[in-house]
């Protein structure tokens, strides 16, 4: 990593975090698994914490991954998402599901997470090497909520900015589900591929519809290159490339 790019990320977080802050979101980012429970818990309107970002659970911390939660004005929580690094040197997706399924299957949403088991997509068997999930992604929607605004694309943004910098994984995989996907929200994650799947229960029953989507390394850069739109039409933010080219003159 070079100094140039590193500052360049720098200042484009910083650019979308003032961006947020203006629409009334203020962000908080860290790696105590612990503390995020106890965030979590306190939201009996939402599914069950993950157990892959559960320190109950799965064995997560600073060193192979990071939380996002948001807050509004009266410090309410309106946002979280969770990132954390796999190491799939070896074997690929597929092989890690089914091995590693229980942390993946929506709570209470099968009789019996033991028999219950992912779509064989193709991609499973093309993701490998160093791995990222992401999830836990959840904005507070109805009134006072930030749904449909635009706070989307930019929340994503921000992960995958920090994630390219400190383990520049070969994929980046998650789980939508299947009502969300229809409605293209994947591609305002950032997500270039989006493959829809279903988790089989015992009885090969559909236990829950959901989207496999992914991008490579390659793809996060590209979206990354992109223009970010503005919470607002009186405001303009750079794209990555301005901010190079600008340091790079100066230099």
């Amino acid at each position: 990593m070079t100094a140039l790019n590193l500052f360049t990320t720098i200042t484009n977080v910083s650019n979308l975090v003032k961006e947020l802050e203006t629409a009334g979101v203020y962000l908080e980012i860290g790696g105590d698994f612990a503390s995020y429970r106890r965030l979590r818990n306190k939201q009996t309107d939402r599914t069950q914490l993950f157990p892959m970002f559960d320190v109950t659970s799965s064995y997560v911390d600073s060193s192979n991954a990071f939380w996002v939660c948001g807050f509004d004005e009266n410090n309410e929580l309106v946002h979280t998402q969770a990132i954390r690094m796999l190491d799939l040197h070896g074997m690929c997706l597929s092989q890690h599901l089914r091995e590693h399924r229980h942390k993946y299957i929506t709570p209470d949403s099968t009789p019996d997470p033991d028999r219950t088991f992912f779509s064989n997509l193709p991609a499973l068997d093309r993701i490998t090497g160093r791995v990222c999930y992401h999830g836990e992604f959840w904005i507070k929607g109805g009134k006072g909520g930030h749904r449909s605004q635009g706070f989307t694309a930019l929340l994503s943004r921000i992960v995958f900015e920090m994630t390219l910098k400190l383990w520049s994984p070969d994929y980046v995989f998650g789980f939508v589900p299947m009502p969300l996907a229809l409605k293209g929200i994947p591609v305002r994650y950032g997500y270039s591929h989006c493959e829809f799947g279903v988790w089989h229960g015992p009885q090969q029953e559909i236990t829950s519809e959901e989207s496999l989507v992914w991008m490579s390394n390659e793809d996060m850069q590209q979206f990354l290159e992109t223009t970010p739109r503005s919470l607002s039409d009186e405001r303009l933010l750079p794209a990555r490339s301005k901010l190079v080219n600008a340091v790079s003159m100066v230099a």
